[in-house]
């Protein structure tokens, strides 16, 4: 047998694989395989070189330098101080920070029988628990507007409204007897 004989043998054994000496067969398996793969417009295409076309923009290293930096790691001091202020959360700290300090600011006495409930516009409500004790804060409320805004700055507190007690409810239950009830001084 002859080359041109085994080369015919060959081509009926395996009829659908056929070998194109010039090379052209394997061009166009590789152009089969890699159809719907290329990338779309603008993007790195197959014929360019790595590294060449669209530039990548050079970012400098973020790292701090010799001095100090707010890149630098912070005091959770600094962090809090930082985080409240840009919340606008300071007033407002510093008036619950009275709240709490309460006593410690208007005095013993006056701590043990007046707190405070609100704060609002300027004006400072105050709950008594008496009605005595309402009308003593009504007395002494200029100097406790000045001692606190001593400690919350300026117009913080410009007026300090007492209330007197909550009176208990006597229109409830299920013995209930019609008319105004008992009366004490609740506010």
């Amino acid at each position: 047998m002859g080359d041109e004989e085994s080369h015919a043998k060959s081509q009926e054994e395996s009829p659908g694989e056929t070998h194109d000496e010039t090379g052209l067969d394997l061009a166009r398996s590789v152009a089969r395989g890699l159809a719907g793969r290329t990338p779309a417009a603008g993007g790195r295409g197959l014929g360019r070189a790595p590294g060449r076309g669209r530039r990548r923009p050079v970012v400098e290293p973020r790292v701090s330098g010799a001095r100090p930096d707010d890149r630098d790691p912070q005091t959770l001091d600094t962090s809090m101080t930082r985080f409240v202020a840009d919340q606008g959360w300071a007033s407002e700290l510093r008036v619950h920070g009275v709240f709490a300090r309460w006593e410690a600011i208007v005095g013993r006495e006056v701590g043990q029988h007046v707190r405070p409930e609100s704060l609002a516009d300027g004006r400072l409500v105050v709950r008594t628990d008496s009605t005595a004790w309402a009308t003593q804060m009504k007395l002494l409320a200029p100097d406790v507007v000045r001692r606190l805004n001593e400690v919350l700055g300026e117009e913080t507190v410009r007026v300090i409204d007492p209330v007197g007690p909550r009176a208990p409810s006597w229109t409830r239950g299920r013995l209930r007897v019609k008319g105004r009830g008992p009366r004490d001084t609740y506010g």
